[in-house]
């Protein structure tokens, strides 16, 4: 091996700082990193010793030879008296390990190098990953300078036997009062990889009693070598035993305890273990840690006799609703359902006076009916399935989409800011009630009948047609036209066009996304290409915006849609612009020509009755199949009206102070917000609106940690609750739905909503409540899909197997159960989801 290249220069400041030596000033030079471990070292706490390379001290991403010579005789330092030492190589970077961003894992580490070779390779590495793909990608979306001063450090590697770490608050809950510690043998790299899933205890930080603990089967393991690093199996006594005693947890809270105080502030630790003694490898404060709030609902009790399940609409509201939504929206749903119940049934009231009930600020579907009332349907089924049945595309075609698009273009054609704010409310409520009426005219109609002939044809080509090396059913219903695919296209092709203006492409690829949005809405002075090419583009995605920015992330209007936010758009744009996602075109092309050579294949080899058999099974699925997902799409066609109608109240009530923010108008409650504008009309100042909030936004925090039961009541016999018996998962071992036949692993990428999806990276494994048309963008990154609702006809099934990726849905708590980050494997001809990779079945 070569040496390292040194630059010759004759005169060096110092730029090599050891932790012992380290003043304010250096503090300031050497990152979030190297500046806490200075401290804890200088303060006396457990870190093991090491030095810090200041940014400056790179050139041309290589170091001048008095600066080199700063390195040798700190490593020369190190070594005495031991001698032979292996040592860890880190990034500390400005804005890294900040309250703001962490940066875990973004970084190149190095670990267990000795020689001088070996160092100087490392810190080279180390530094210019500074410049790599993704740390750029994770600047932008936080906001951050992409060019990043990067500090190096380079510090004694501790031998651990064991190693984890220690968040002073609990970061699901925010609780202050609890810890929470992850542990594994080894070293830490196999759970930063995603490896193997890590013990994990929460801990009472008073005492240190463990107040609960997941000891997981640990498979693999981190060790060193005479150089570097490898992953090995955990031996067999090891892998079910918890890794830390309870002697030790104690011990460690108490270390954490004590970080926290020095650094006045919750504190994310990583730590090691070796011969008993703890060392401390990195502190930084916790970042996006959650008030403390409420404990997450356990009683689950409906407010009224009957029974409701997490089915049909509700699909659609799959995370707890807020409450504007859970009062005035669920009103509006139950009016248009009841109004559609009346036509089906001939009378009012026939399955539930409130078909759409909240438990816990969930959405149920509530069925409460009598004996005379079960009865009567059953004695009317047929007569009732005839009306659903006829006309179903009609209903949707000819009258559901026409009336809605109608009142939407009413509405944005009036001057409706000049209105009353009772007349901009009852406005908004309209527009709702058609939006849900429309929907209605969906599921009364197209979707069971999509539903029901994709299942004839199923069993009609599985049973008679399908041979040995024939393709699936699914291959005879994929490459049609729908509005998802369109929107996916038509963003596709704004990019083609983009490609042929560098300095337009350049600024596009390289700008924060919330630059550009703030750029495009003229909230800030123009810093890019002021030209007629910007001129174009600017016009060309508002035309997209205008066409396909509807497209709703679930029912619930106080989620923005891509018009209100179209961040994860510009990110799906950017994707198609730098080349890395895969052309739509050519993929819907290849699905179409799949189909017809199916279809020609089975029409050649089956001309009687089994082929007249097909034809009329196929013929009349692959007449719903397009119509399923444009209506899905269109349900949205009011919801960016509806958003800005209310805002627009928001921001009255803002102006007399009944309310902090206009947002706050989707926490207040349907009466309170009546009464308000209420006053507003007859020239009353409306009371303070603002003291429940906080409290309201607590609970929903809180119900979000909870899992929704999927019918009520939980009916339990002998202690067995009937109702989630198909959801009783077996070890690491998730059960759902198979959707797309295929078989992944890789590291999930757990979502709730629009927020996150600039942490989807190309390959990972998608998990979500559920997916709408709005996450079509996301398939192009995703290598299979996991939702926790959902079945073969949901949106995430008929999108997966247009894009060819396993997918397993309605697994009911996939992202209670799935971190971001653990290696899974997904299942789709099974339906089954292998939390940890390697815990998968033969």
């Amino acid at each position: 091996m070569d040496g390292p290249r040194i630059q010759d220069h004759k005169k060096t400041t110092r730029k090599v700082h050891p932790f012992s030596e380290m003043t304010a000033e250096n503090h300031s030079r050497a990152g979030g990193k190297g500046g806490s471990l200075a401290k804890m070292y200088q303060a006396g706490l457990p870190v093991p010793d090491g030095f810090v390379i200041q940014p400056d001290a790179f050139e041309d991403d290589d170091m001048p030879s008095e600066v080199w010579e700063q390195v040798t005789a700190n490593l020369q330092n190190l070594r005495k008296p031991e001698g032979e030492q292996p040592f860890a190589v880190r990034s500390s970077a400005s804005g890294e390990d900040s309250a703001e961003a962490s940066f875990a894992g973004e970084f190149e580490t190095v670990l267990n190098v000795f020689s001088d070779e070996e160092v100087h390779e490392a810190i080279l590495k180390v530094y210019n990953s500074g410049q790599s793909e993704r740390v750029r990608a994770y600047s932008m979306a936080r906001g951050i300078d992409s060019r990043l001063d990067v500090a190096v450090i380079v510090q004694k590697l501790v031998e651990a036997e064991s190693s984890g770490v220690l968040f002073t608050a609990n970061p699901v809950t925010g609780e202050r009062d609890q810890a929470m510690i992850t542990a594994t043998w080894g070293l830490g790299e196999a759970v930063v990889g995603g490896l193997v899933t890590p013990d994990t205890l929460t801990v009472n930080k008073n005492d240190g009693q463990i107040v609960s603990k997941e000891i997981p089967e640990k498979k693999v393991m981190t060790v060193r070598l005479k150089s570097g690093t490898r992953e090995e199996p955990v031996p067999d006594d090891m892998r079910n035993v918890p890794v830390l005693s309870e002697v030790q947890v104690k011990e460690l809270n108490r270390l954490g305890v004590q970080i926290e105080e020095f650094f006045q502030m919750p504190m994310d630790i990583e730590w090691t273990l070796h011969e008993g003694r703890f060392s401390i490898v990195q502190a930084r404060p916790i970042t996006s840690l959650p008030e403390p709030g409420p404990p997450a609902p356990t009683e689950w009790k409906l407010p009224s006799r009957g029974v409701a399940m997490r089915n049909n609409i509700v699909e659609l509201m799959a995370a707890p609703l807020t409450p504007l939504f859970g009062s005035l929206g669920r009103e509006c749903i139950n009016r248009s359902w009841d109004r559609q119940m009346t036509e089906f049934f001939g009378k009012s009231g026939m399955i539930s006076s409130e078909p759409i009930v909240t438990v816990n600020s969930y959405a149920y579907y509530s069925v409460s009916m009598g004996v005379l009332q079960i009865a009567e349907i059953l004695l009317k089924s047929p007569w009732i399935m005839n009306r659903m049945m006829r006309g179903a595309v009609e209903r949707w075609t000819d009258r559901g989409l026409p009336d809605y698009r109608s009142i939407v273009e009413k509405w944005s054609q009036e001057d409706w800011r000049q209105r009353s704010s009772t007349e901009v409310l009852d406005a908004s409520r309209d527009i709702m009630e058609s939006a849900i009426t429309a929907y209605m005219a969906l599921v009364s109609g197209v979707i069971p009948a999509a539903w029901m002939t994709e299942a004839l044809f199923t069993f009609t080509y599985n049973r008679l047609i399908k041979r040995r090396g024939d393709p699936d059913a699914s291959t005879f219903l994929m490459g049609f036209d729908n509005t998802p695919i369109r929107a996916e296209k038509s963003l596709y092709e704004l990019a083609e066009w983009t490609r042929g203006y560098e300095t337009l492409t350049d600024y596009l690829v390289n700008t924060r996304t919330q630059d550009i949005i703030n750029r495009l809405n003229g909230r800030q002075p123009s810093s890019g290409p002021d030209t007629d090419e910007w001129a174009e583009w600017k016009n060309r995605f508002r035309r997209y915006l205008k066409g396909y920015g509807h497209a709703i992330y679930n029912l619930d209007y106080s989620n923005d849609t891509p018009a209100d936010d179209p961040a994860p758009l510009l990110e799906s744009f950017k994707l198609f612009l730098s080349g890395r996602g895969a052309n739509p075109l050519t993929r819907q092309q290849d699905a179409e020509r799949r189909r017809i050579q199916a279809m020609e294949e089975v029409s050649r080899r089956h001309r009687g009755l089994r082929g007249k058999l097909f034809n009329w099974t196929i013929t009349r699925a692959q007449r719903f199949a397009p119509l399923r997902e444009d209506g899905l799409a269109d349900v949205g066609l009011g919801y960016p009206l509806i958003r800005q109608m209310l805002l627009e109240l928001g921001r009255r009530l803002t102006a007399r102070e009944a309310i902090e923010r206009p947002e706050d108008i989707f926490w207040l409650e349907k009466d309170e917000l009546e009464k308000a504008v209420d006053d507003m009309d007859r020239g009353k100042i409306p009371g303070p609106l603002s003291g429940n909030i906080p409290e309201r936004k607590a609970q929903i925090r809180a119900a979000k940690r909870a899992t929704p039961p999927p019918m009520l009541p939980q009916m339990k016999i002998l202690g067995f609750d009937i109702a989630q018996r198909k959801k009783k998962h077996a070890g690491r071992v998730l059960e759902g739905v198979a959707t797309s036949a295929g078989r992944v692993t890789g590291a999930a990428r757990v979502m709730e909503g629009p927020e996150d999806f600039h942490k989807m990276r190309h390959g990972d494994i998608l998990v979500a409540s559920i997916t709408t048309p709005a996450w079509t963008p996301l398939f192009v990154l995703a290598s299979a899909i996991v939702t926790d609702v959902g079945g073969p006809l949901s949106h995430g099934s008929i999108v997966a197997r247009e894009y060819g990726i396993p997918a397993v849905l309605g697994c009911g708590d996939a992202t209670k159960r799935i971190a971001s980050g653990q290696m899974i494997t997904v299942d789709g001809s099974e339906g089954k989801v292998y939390i940890d990779a390697s815990a998968q079945a033969d």
